[in-house]
């Protein structure tokens, strides 16, 4: 750990030339002229973001080349919820993506090592073309669900432009959810065509869809289509209402690309909540909302520039694939991942990112996590002479994983840990090219974003844990969510704690700098002795133990109040003895507070996890305290809730 003079010094800070060279600056600059007013740095713009919300919005529109009739109307019904951006606009989503050089390649791809061909923007949109025209055939019209059970490849980009081209809704799921865990879903939004793959590999194994398949289209009465994708070789093999992919696109090659410009509110994604705790809800984002939110991420805070390639490891059941995607509106090069991020070894990632050249490198906190864990110097095993810029988002970003990252990985990167979520498809807290790298933290509130943290009196505080809030509305918020006609889950889920405040659920800090920490989920804090604790803040003590391959905390009601329990799994040829949690104890009292040590520490050998890697400290609450866990299907791996179930030690 660095000691405390280094850790007053910034990790990263960006040069002059950098700065004055970046998109943010001249989106600065050209603000200034326009709107009367110079900015000197990152917080005189974003104060002007929020304080003249809609030149601020409108002005991306202009700088960031949204395609579509603009209106003269910016912000009308300014609340939350109930606020309404471009009123007067009319867009395509695909149409703002497909836009540039027919030879410019624009998807490279690699399933666990193996690099498939480049694609060109030519070859994107003439299947683009032809599945549209197909979808078409169908009688897929504006408003119809289009949904997905594809890997992270290029026909899954392919299928979510060639419906929202038509305007269609489009939703998408990763091929290892369970049969209930895609009818959850679904079931509830009535697609009328299913795009699907006959199969995907994963750690090595390569794993057949066909017997899931039959179960899901039987169970969505809706589906009068399937597009199969032969991706493992298996093809359609008598699978009902299913016709081959390959063959579908042949028989509409040459078809003309046309876009159906619709309201800028027009349903685009439907999203989905973990589901851990019911089934998931569905959440509707629109087009322009959407499309908003990530050219302004994708041009401004990341940087990305015509050409640039953007590597995000995602499956298509994270809302990171909806954000990755988008970096075609800005002119990047996506490269795309599907499979394990430990197939064949720790490499995988790395040999890719070097083949492709890839500049912005986006993972897990969890990833990063694991990579130190092994002992893996990337920064000496790989070039990466092309990474500028290092994301992390799915989990708060440990300070010691600040400092792996820039011993073993790549010391002249930025390190942006990003936060924001499923709820919005976008960030609330991210980066900026115009701000240094402080270990631990956030670097800044993203532009046009409200956030701050506020107490239980709904006061803003700096420097003290609270509730993540955002205080004013912003274009991606949901259109509200399926089946709720009247609204009152979706007001319930953002509004009920701050009338008109957005509440996200996230325990946060703002820093010293301005910047912020993540302290885990609100409904996942702790409260020994009515204190609120973040489990963020035990694991980034636990898990820098060599013996502890990583921890679950939760609060266990006990005698009145809520005590601490601690769940590890130990590192092979380590065991959970007395001296061991003794040494836990110790490194919790002294790097984290004595009401963070647990009253209990348990060894178990797994620890249930979402189909997108978090970690579900709710489902393992709720089987502590014998409750029935709602939706086991949302888990990656269900067996795990048992290890937790009437566990003799949280008897007494």
């Amino acid at each position: 750990m660095p000691d405390k003079s280094e850790r007053e010094k910034p990790l990263w800070q960006p040069t002059e030339d950098a700065m004055a060279n970046s998109n943010m600056r001249a989106f600065m600059d050209r603000a200034g002229a326009r709107f009367g007013g110079a900015m000197d740095d990152y917080a005189d713009l974003h104060r002007w973001s929020i304080e003249a919300r809609e030149d601020f919005w409108s002005e991306v529109w202009d700088y960031c080349g949204v395609i579509g009739e603009k209106g003269k109307r910016v912000l009308i019904d300014d609340a939350m919820p109930g606020a309404k951006f471009f009123p007067d606009a009319s867009l395509n989503f695909a149409e703002n993506l497909l836009q540039g050089d027919d030879g410019d390649v624009v998807l490279y791809f690699n399933n666990e090592g193996v690099n498939a061909a480049p694609v060109t923007r030519g070859a994107l949109r003439r299947d683009v073309a032809a599945f549209a025209a197909q979808l078409r055939a169908w009688g897929v019209t504006a408003g119809d669900r289009v949904a997905a059970i594809m890997p992270n490849c290029p026909e899954t980009i392919v299928a979510m432009l060639a419906a929202t081209s038509i305007g269609a809704v489009f939703s998408s799921c990763s091929p290892d959810f369970g049969v209930r865990g895609v009818l959850d879903r679904f079931g509830q939004i009535e697609p009328k065509v299913i795009v699907a793959c006959d199969g995907y590999r994963y750690a090595g194994k390569t794993l057949s869809l066909h017997e899931k398949l039959t179960e899901i289209i039987a169970g969505l009465p809706s589906v009068q289509h399937v597009a199969l994708v032969p991706f493992i070789g298996e093809g359609v093999k008598g699978l009902a209402r299913a016709q081959d992919w390959t063959a579908l696109l042949a028989k509409h090659k040459g078809a003309d690309l046309t876009f159906t410009r619709l309201p800028f509110a027009h349903p685009l994604y439907i999203m989905y909540s973990s589901g851990t705790t019911g089934v998931p809800k569905c959440i509707i984002h629109s087009a322009g909302g959407t499309l908003m939110q990530h050219v302004k991420e994708h041009k401004l805070h990341v940087g990305l520039k015509p050409g640039e390639v953007l590597f995000y490891f995602s499956t298509c059941g994270w809302m990171m694939w909806n954000w990755l995607v988008s970096g075609l509106a800005v002119g990047a090069t996506l490269a795309l991942y599907d499979g394990s991020p430990f197939a064949p070894d720790g490499n995988v990632l790395f040999d890719y990112a070097d083949h492709a050249g890839v500049n912005v490198f986006g993972t897990s906190a969890k990833f990063i996590d694991a990579l130190k864990k092994s002992g893996a110097k990337p920064r000496e095993t790989h070039d990466l002479s092309s990474v500028r810029l290092i994301l992390s988002t799915g989990s708060p970003l440990v300070p010691e994983s600040f400092d792996y990252v820039y011993a073993d990985v790549k010391r002249d990167a930025a390190l942006c840990s990003i936060s924001g979520g499923t709820d919005i498809l976008a960030c609330f807290v991210g980066g900026s090219p115009l701000l240094p790298v402080w270990r631990g933290e956030i670097q800044a509130r993203g532009l046009g974003m409200a956030s701050e943290v506020w107490d239980d009196e709904g006061r803003p505080v700096v420097g003290v844990k609270g509730e993540l809030v955002c205080v004013k509305a912003f274009p991606s918020m949901p259109i509200g969510f399926w089946n709720d006609d009247d609204g009152a889950k979706y007001r319930g889920a953002y509004f009920e704690r701050f009338p008109g405040v957005w509440c996200h659920g996230d325990f946060a800090e703002v820093t010293a700098h301005d910047g912020f920490i993540i302290h885990g989920r609100s409904d996942a804090t702790l409260n020994p002795g009515g204190v609120r604790i973040g489990t963020a803040e035990i694991y980034a003590v636990v898990e820098q133990l060599s013996e502890v391959q990583e921890a679950l905390a939760i609060g266990q009601d006990w005698d009145g109040d809520a005590r601490v329990i601690l769940f590890v799994i130990m590192k092979a040829g380590h065991a959970l003895d007395a001296a061991m949690e003794a040494k836990i104890r110790a490194r919790i009292r002294e790097g984290a507070s004595p009401r963070h040590v647990p009253a209990k520490i348990v060894a178990v050998a797994d620890i249930p996890r979402t189909k997108s890697g978090k970690i579900t400290e709710l489902a393992v609450r709720d089987i502590v305290h014998g409750r029935q866990v709602k939706n086991v299907e949302a888990l990656a791996n269900p067996e795990a809730l048992a290890l937790f179930k009437d566990l003799p030690a949280l008897r007494s």
